[in-house]
This record gives structure tokens, sequence and C-alpha cells, in this order.
């Protein structure tokens, strides 16, 4: 579980091609804290870290998930978001993030209002129903408010900080992104299609 609150950002050092998915390398200050078995959430997907040595973090990449996410696409020098796991004890600044990519979207727009920025980014529409206004939803593990929404596009506005603190600085339109939705809308709709809830259901529960 993470909260889309980005620790740091790493650099790829090398995505090298396995018979069965990739291994990914990544140069990072949080080599030193991260121990083998150690997940963290690299541009929002959770990997399991398998060594950690001299600045540098391994994980594998299997090809489910470099097909559903823009890992398998990464090349040397792309700068990745990096979080830890959140901890039992920790603050939960953003919202749960479960480090499962749902989908991935594409940069539209990129536009600066005074210090600030607004990104257009273009989502399938698998993930309409899970998209709602002033809702959270995390952009390569960034937990960000969709500010405007559209038929098959949302806008998020990125604050200093968060530009100058996450690979949102290197963004450019056209980019891949990975997108997923919050949580507890997706329990929501979950529980709508198997008619749990609606004006038909009030008071019934799961137990008789």
């Amino acid at each position: 579980m993470f909260t889309g609150l980005i620790e740091t950002v790493g650099e790829v050092v090398e995505l090298k091609s396995l018979s069965t998915g990739y291994r990914l390398r990544i140069t990072t200050d949080l080599a030193a804290e991260i121990t083998p078995g150690e997940s963290v959430a690299v541009n929002g997907v959770c990997l399991t870290m398998i060594l950690s040595e001299k600045g540098v973090i391994h994980a594998d990449v299997g090809p489910e998930t470099a097909r559903v996410t823009t890992l398998g696409t990464l090349k040397r020098g792309s700068l990745v978001n990096l979080e830890r796991p959140l901890r039992a004890d920790g603050r939960l600044g953003g919202h749960f993030v479960m480090g499962h990519v749902d989908a991935t979207g594409t940069v539209e727009e990129i536009r600066s209002e005074a210090e600030f920025y607004w990104v257009t980014i273009g989502f399938p529409s698998l993930l309409a129903p899970y998209m709602i206004h002033k809702g959270s939803v995390a952009v390569d593990g960034i937990s960000l408010t969709i500010a405007g929404l559209g038929e098959n596009r949302f806008d998020v506005m990125i604050i200093p900080y968060t530009w100058d603190h996450t690979n949102m600085r290197g963004m450019r339109a056209h980019d891949r992104v990975n997108i997923e939705c919050d949580m507890i809308g997706k329990y929501i709709v979950r529980a709508a299609e198997l008619g749990e809830i609606g004006p038909d259901r009030r008071g019934s529960t799961l137990a008789h």
C-alpha cells in the first residue's frame, strides 16, 4: 500500500531484456535503505527489489507488467518516481494507492499558468466509471486531484513542488503514463455491478 506521495526521483541505468521480461536497474539515494524482498513503487508500479548495492536498486519486470504499464518502454536516463510502502504508523497524506496500474494514458497537453502547470491526460474508456471531478487518481504513482473531467480525458493542476520533485518536470506531450484509479471508487463500482447497492437493494446484506 502506497500514498502517492513520491519520496524521490530515480534514474534508469538499464532495462535489460530477459527471456521472461526485463531486469530494471535504477540509481537512487534510497538504495542504502532498501533491502532485497522489499516493495517499491516505480512510476506507480509495485515491484519487488531483488538487489540493492552501490546506489542502485534492481527489480524484475514480468511480461504482463510490461504489457499493461509503461515500464517496458523505459530507457537509460528515464526519470522514475519512487515510493516505499506506507508504514502502519505513518500518515496518509495522499490517497490509498495499491501500485496496481489499471491502464496507461497519454499526456495530451501541458500548459503553464503563473508558477503552476495544467496537464491534460487522455485515458481509455474502460476507466471512465472510476473518474469523478475532484476525485483522486494516481499518475505515474503521483497522487493527484482531477480538476477537470471530460469523456476520455482529465485535467490536473501541478503545484511547483510536485513539478520539481517528480518526473513531471520531464514529461512531454504524447508521453505515456501509468494510471491507477481510486481504490474506493473501484469497490463502489464493483458493488453496483453485483447489484448490492441501489434503490431496490436498500438494507440488504451479504449474509442472511
